[in-house]
């Protein structure tokens, strides 16, 4: 990954993308957010996000060698997440946020699609949430 260096940097450059897909259909709800998702990328502070739809997952973060780990949180996040609608007797869980010592995880159900929102802790998580639902 490569970033700018001035003191008042807002965007990061972005080179670290991969999209796994075991369909050949196109699902537009699943491009519309992963682009959402490269745009919200770039803000200072966001290390990353990774979106699982039915056929196909995408994932940019900034510290590649620890998609092991972060991938696991985001299942375990969406797991959970199930787990409290069905003790809640709720439909589904929209949206969670959980904050660790210096990262938060944000994570959005969309529909069919997954996404987690990883963040350092500073970050004012309800901007991120709002473009991604838009």
């Amino acid at each position: 990954m490569s970033s700018k260096s001035s003191p008042n940097q807002t965007e990061t450059s972005l080179t670290n993308v991969a999209v796994i897909s075991s369909s050949d259909a196109d699902d537009p709800a699943f491009a519309s957010l992963g682009a959402s998702l490269v745009e919200i990328r770039k803000m200072k502070g966001v290390l990353g996000y990774i979106i699982r739809g039915n056929s196909s997952a995408a994932f940019d973060l900034a510290e590649g060698d620890k998609i092991t780990q972060f991938a696991f949180l985001s299942y375990q996040l969406c797991e959970s997440c199930l787990e409290i609608a069905k003790q809640l007797s709720v439909a589904t869980i929209e949206s969670a946020l959980v904050e660790g010592k210096n990262l938060k995880v944000l994570f959005v159900n969309v529909g069919e699609n997954k996404i987690s929102v990883f963040m350092e802790k500073n970050i004012d998580h309800s901007g991120i949430l709002k473009r991604v639902l838009i």
